[in-house]
């Protein structure tokens, strides 16, 4: 499986980071939900699953990205 980089919220770059599959899925970077209490909330987690904590503005960035892509110029100027 080969990912490509879709983006962070993380000024360094690192976590919580979200990368597109070349399967078609998601996968997301980040600090595993250790709050006993949140965990407990989980529902139908299964050996090797775990649970991430990913900030709301990332998904909306994410989405607007994959539903409306920027313009080739644009991109290369963000970047």
């Amino acid at each position: 499986m080969r990912l490509r980089f879709l983006g962070s919220t993380s000024e360094a770059g690192a976590c919580p980071s979200l990368y597109e599959t070349d399967r078609g899925t998601i996968v997301v970077q980040g600090l595993t939900l250790t709050d006993p209490d949140a965990r407990a909330d989980l529902r139908h987690v299964l050996d090797g699953e775990s649970a991430v904590e990913v900030p709301r503005e990332l998904l909306m960035e994410i989405a607007r990205d994959v539903l409306f892509p920027p313009e080739p110029a644009e991109r290369v100027a963000d970047h």
